[in-house]
């Protein structure tokens, strides 16, 4: 397969032993699968999400919290069909949904275990917002909720934090085809079930590309898309290698960026800042005690 799934097009052969810009080849690989409780209300309700997180990564984002799975790439493979063996017994535990935590790499992998065993309840798309249209499009359908992050109002601060030159143009064309698909926010019984939510994560020193994020959302986005506002930054990765993000945030800095979301009319939800606390990183003990061979 050379790999064009992702914006960096870097049409590796991905397979055991060569990997793509990701880190990883083309079987998915997986961190975690577990009922997970600290997502927003509307998603992780009193059972949890269903969620599963994929190993590798196409940004390269220094203060990664899930630094270990995203370059470590730490996990294991499973083939298509043992990946839908799991949506099904994360369903059978009662969560509200399958949450899927950064797929872009492995959307052949997700449109195959998908055909495979489609569960009843929504199929969630975390993602980092960096994502290939023709990719998304072929996810129409499959997808219920997309939870795209939206990073960065600044390309110059892509490039330095995340390795990523094009961020903004890219994830502002990603969020706008997700929102094609699911134009509507359907909720029932509090829980989303259709419908995108834009994540943002406030990073310390950078107010400026917060205010912008939210500028922009609202400029191309409008104000009834919710807004997640997240204040769990605190230093990880290389993070000690860039003095300004090297610290948690402070309180003024995340009330002026919680003040201007106020101000712009944005929907949507706001951490508190103990938020930031490594308690709410899960643990990366994923393993896949079945042959691969077995693709049934």
């Amino acid at each position: 397969m050379l790999c064009d799934l992702c914006p960096r097009g870097c049409n590796v052969d991905r397979d055991e032993k060569n990997f793509g810009f990701c880190g990883v080849g083309e079987l998915p690989k997986l961190a975690r699968v577990a009922p997970h409780y600290d997502e927003e209300p509307p998603i992780s309700g009193t059972n949890g999400a269903g969620t599963v997180f994929f190993s590798g990564c196409s940004l390269r984002c220094v203060y990664c919290q899930n630094y270990e799975i995203s370059t470590g790439c730490v996990g294991s493979y499973v083939t298509p069909y043992q990946l839908s063996e799991e949506y099904r017994r994360l369903e059978s535990m009662g969560v509200h949904n399958i949450e899927l935590v950064t797929p872009g790499h492995y959307i052949h992998a997700v449109i195959e275990s998908l055909s495979i065993y489609k569960p009843a309840i929504p199929i969630i798309y975390n993602s980092s917002g960096y994502e290939k249209l023709s990719s998304l499009q072929r996810l129409e359908g499959l997808i219920d909720v997309y939870l795209p992050d939206f990073k960065y109002s600044d390309n110059a601060l892509a490039k330095r934090l995340s390795a990523c030159p094009d961020y903004v143009e890219t994830a502002t064309a990603a969020i706008d085809e997700m929102l094609r698909q699911q134009s509507e926010i359907v909720r029932e019984n509090g829980l989303i079930k259709r419908g995108v939510i834009i994540r943002h994560l406030v990073l310390p020193s950078h107010t400026r590309n917060s205010i912008g994020v939210l500028q922009m959302i609202r400029d191309n986005f409008g104000t009834s898309t919710p807004v997640s506002l997240m204040a769990q930054y605190m230093p990880a990765g290389r993070a000690a290698e860039y003095p300004d993000i090297n610290r948690r945030l402070t309180k003024r800095e995340y009330n002026k960026v919680l003040d201007k979301m106020y101000e712009l009319g944005l929907d949507g939800f706001a951490q508190e800042l103990e938020a930031s606390d490594k308690k709410y990183v899960p643990e990366w003990n994923y393993c896949n005690n079945q042959e691969l061979g077995m693709r049934n």
